[in-house]
């Protein structure tokens, strides 16, 4: 099975950019399965109704959030209505949604996708990630009961996300790392055939701060700003990656970053 990874989805440019070129890359490269992370679709702070809609017609299987997932209020009712918007599975039982899905491909094949947040400089409070897999992997094995397992570990710090990188080494199909924005160049099969990448990257406009107008340097140079910090509207980069996963085993065979359009787009 084939799997594409899209990195978080940064205002109307971002938008742009998944709905005109994902049909497209799933036929170019045969995916059978495509996950869009939208914590920043909507202006730059969640996600809406009509915007998840539009993902999902357009070719995306699951969308996952972060850390802006209730920024919009529309968002709360989505996430009950809407199975395929995850919120991260580690956060409070006492929000809406889930951080977990189940699905079962055309094939027949069960792929499960899990949604986790990190703890170290996050700004909404979840449980330990850590412990939080050890619990849901007790009912989930890929090569036994399920196909494949994608995390979206949605992580501020690098140490982090590699740490859980090796830790679930082994026990699930690929941890793909998301938040930062910036596409890392270390995407690699781990030793034990987890496919791992420390961030995918955004979908939004690089000649840009992460996404945000130019305009907000000036926080960096006087510590302060009076200026509104909104997203880039040039055009956008899709920056993804996609996950050959093994269908006996449900381990990863290989791993390859991608990068449509914009300023960071690379032939393949």
């Amino acid at each position: 099975m084939k799997f594409l990874m899209c990195g978080d989805v940064m205002g109307r440019s971002g938008r742009d950019v998944i709905l005109h070129n994902l049909p497209d890359i799933k036929k170019k490269f045969a995916i059978d399965f495509t996950i869009v992370n939208v914590d920043n679709a909507a202006h730059g702070f969640g996600i809406i109704p009509d915007m998840a809609h539009q993902f999902l017609k357009c070719g995306a299987d699951v969308l996952t959030g972060g850390n802006h997932i209730f920024d919009q209020k529309e968002a709360f009712g989505l996430l009950e209505s809407e199975k395929r918007l995850l919120r991260p599975a580690n956060m409070v039982d006492a929000v809406p949604g889930s951080g977990v899905l189940e699905t079962t491909t055309v094939g027949g094949r069960k792929i499960v996708v899990i949604h986790l947040i990190g703890q170290v400089n996050m700004p909404i409070i979840g449980d330990n990630p850590f412990c939080h897999m050890d619990e849901l992997l007790s009912k989930y094995q890929i090569g036994r009961n399920v196909d494949a397992i994608i995390v979206d570990f949605h992580a501020e710090t690098t140490s982090e996300k590699n740490a859980l990188g090796y830790y679930l080494d082994g026990r699930v199909s690929a941890v793909i790392g998301t938040h930062t924005h910036i596409p890392t160049a270390d995407e690699r099969v781990l030793e034990c055939g987890t496919a791992y990448q420390t961030d995918v990257g955004m979908c939004g406009d690089y000649n840009s701060i992460i996404g945000i107008q130019k305009a907000i340097v000036e926080r960096f140079v006087n510590g302060y700003s009076y200026k509104k910090m909104s997203p880039s509207f040039g055009e956008a980069t899709l920056c993804g990656t996609i996950i050959d996963v093994n269908d006996k085993t449900g381990l990863a065979a290989s791993i390859n970053s991608i990068r449509v359009c914009g300023a960071l787009h690379k032939s393949h």
